[in-house]
């Protein structure tokens, strides 16, 4: 007679096995879930029953929309402020477009073509975005800092730039490209507030999209890379004999093929832009500022006050939640990038 908590294989539990399972992942998931029903609860509270702990609504305490008025209704015109929200929808589903766009096609590329670049004219680049930098700093027009920093480098180019042999080639490239995602931003961010203020760009969502797009390129780049690679090049190969053209290859094969990979990699990106604070706070002010930076105003102007900060959490995970639900078979399919490998 065999025991009760034999397995007939590595795929089929026992009852006993799976009542402890089952009451451990339902022990983890009350854990998991309870500081989202706290926030939810919170959120319609008073100040008063935020003190004592209360949990359930209508019986421990009265919900309550006043934290929502509190803080998303102008008093004297009675009209909805949005600004903070708009703008964070606005910056974080563009830059994380954008990232993804210019990431996709560089991760592609990286990939289907073969670069070498010689170290001299690399470093000529480098100097002369840097002489265009301090050019603004200084003062001078963007137009005249753009045409010294160009005719500079056409000039280095053409005489010292050929003479170093050295070059990298894409491996060298990725890595340098990821690289810059190891950089804080607080590293970067005074050069980043010269050059926008020498541009008169600063409080603007346009510059939080720009700043965005580029602090994140590195991570589109790194997902789509690794998704990009498990695409057999044999059928790009196979398109191009039936006459196909690159863009029509891009658009027939390699996007259908990618749309997993793309919408996990947007979804992590809009996380990333989402919760984005260093860069808003130093380049936003009343015009561009964005949740994050309200978030954080709040907490320092008023203290913590936990039914507005419930609020403001509650505004910031809800779209990201509603994402990725609609967009979860496509999240799976492509977090699961390189975990196979033919």
């Amino acid at each position: 007679m065999r025991m009760t908590t034999t397995s007939h294989g590595p795929f089929h539990l026992t009852p006993t096995r799976k009542l402890v399972t089952y009451g451990i992942l339902a022990i983890w998931t009350l854990i998991v879930l309870f500081p989202l029903y706290w926030v939810l609860i919170t959120a319609f509270k008073l100040p008063a029953d935020v003190d004592v702990p209360k949990y359930i609504p209508f019986v421990d305490f009265q919900p309550t929309l006043a934290a929502w008025k509190e803080l998303l209704v102008d008093p004297t015109s009675g009209n909805i402020v949005a600004r903070p929200y708009l703008n964070t929808l606005v910056v974080g589903t563009t830059s994380a477009f954008f990232s993804l766009l210019f990431g996709s096609l560089a991760a592609y590329a990286l990939l289907r073509f073969h670069y070498r670049l010689k170290l001299g004219y690399i470093g000529t680049f480098i100097t002369c975005l840097l002489l265009g930098i301090v050019l603004l700093a200084v003062g001078l027009p963007w137009p005249v800092a753009l045409a010294v920093a160009l005719s500079v480098f056409v000039l280095i180019a053409q005489t010292l730039g050929r003479r170093f042999r050295r070059s990298v080639g894409n491996s060298d490239i990725s890595f340098w490209l990821v690289s810059q995602r190891m950089l804080p931003p607080i590293a970067v961010i005074i050069p980043i507030y010269i050059l926008f203020q020498a541009l008169h760009m600063l409080d603007s969502d346009i510059t939080l999209i720009i700043s965005y797009a580029g602090v994140n390129l590195p991570l589109a780049v790194w997902f789509m890379r690794d998704y990009l690679e498990g695409i057999p090049i044999e059928l790009e190969e196979s398109a191009f004999i039936d006459g196909a053209s690159r863009y029509q290859v891009l658009m027939r094969i390699i996007l259908p093929l990618a749309t997993p990979g793309l919408v996990a990699t947007y979804l992590i990106i809009l996380v990333f832009a989402w919760n984005e604070y260093t860069l808003a706070l130093f380049l936003s002010e009343a015009n561009a500022q964005t949740m994050p930076v309200l978030v954080v105003a709040q907490n320092a102007t008023r203290g913590p006050q936990w039914w507005n900060i419930s609020v403001l959490v509650l505004l910031m995970i809800g779209p990201i939640i509603l994402v990725a639900i609609f967009l979860e078979r496509y999240i799976a399919k492509g977090l699961l990038v390189g975990a196979v490998k033919s």
